[in-house]
């Protein structure tokens, strides 16, 4: 999980590098630089929750909250043709790639980057789907607020999933607590996919 130096801008000289992946069914690849959270390859805890995310519609609106160099959005955007995509950082240079990132991917033209912190670039928006993998260095105050907060931000029907390393059980608790209950949607090498939604 990124820790508090991914919150400041790195140098400009910082080199970018290409990843190249094969997730949900497409091959994909994104520019990263050094500063950015897991900048060498794509991450364990990213894979699982790009591979077990369900969508509650095929034409969903998805946010994917705290985007990083954008693999978790942009990848359901080409393995979903109909999706429309918001996805959002407050790192400045996260949202520059991930905006780099859904042109070179062609799904631009579906998804749209925002620079804020949590819900408040889509203050106006609801969604059939928030997707994160949530910065726990940030502290289970962050966790918590994007669970709480994300339940407004989610239409009938709709559902916030995440996945959790450390502190599963206490990230599990919060959820169940703001929707009712909490579905495991896939476990593997420490990282645990949750799923709730609004019903």
């Amino acid at each position: 999980m990124p820790g508090t130096h991914y919150f400041r801008r790195p140098p400009r000289a910082a080199v970018r590098t290409l990843v190249a992946d094969y997730l949900r069914g497409v091959t994909v690849e994104f520019y990263t630089q050094p500063g950015l959270f897991s900048y060498k390859r794509i991450d364990e805890g990213t894979r699982l929750l790009v591979e077990a995310v369900k969508l509650p519609r095929e034409d969903a609106v998805v946010l994917d909250l705290g985007c990083g160099y954008g693999v978790i959005g942009i990848t359901l955007a080409k393995a979903h043709p109909k999706l429309r995509v918001y996805m959002v950082d407050v790192n400045p240079v996260a949202v520059e790639l991930a905006k780099l990132n859904a042109r070179h991917n062609g799904v631009a033209d579906r998804v749209v980057v925002l620079r804020g912190n949590l819900y408040e670039p889509v203050a106006d928006i609801e969604f059939d789907l928030i997707v994160t993998n949530p910065p726990l260095a940030a502290g289970m105050e962050t966790v918590r607020a994007i669970v709480e907060q994300g339940y407004g931000r989610l239409r009938e029907g709709g559902s916030l999933q995440l996945v959790v390393r450390k502190g599963a059980g206490a990230v599990e608790e919060v959820m169940r607590r703001v929707f009712g209950e909490v579905e495991v949607l896939a476990r593997k090498k420490g990282y645990t996919v949750l799923a709730a939604w609004k019903h």
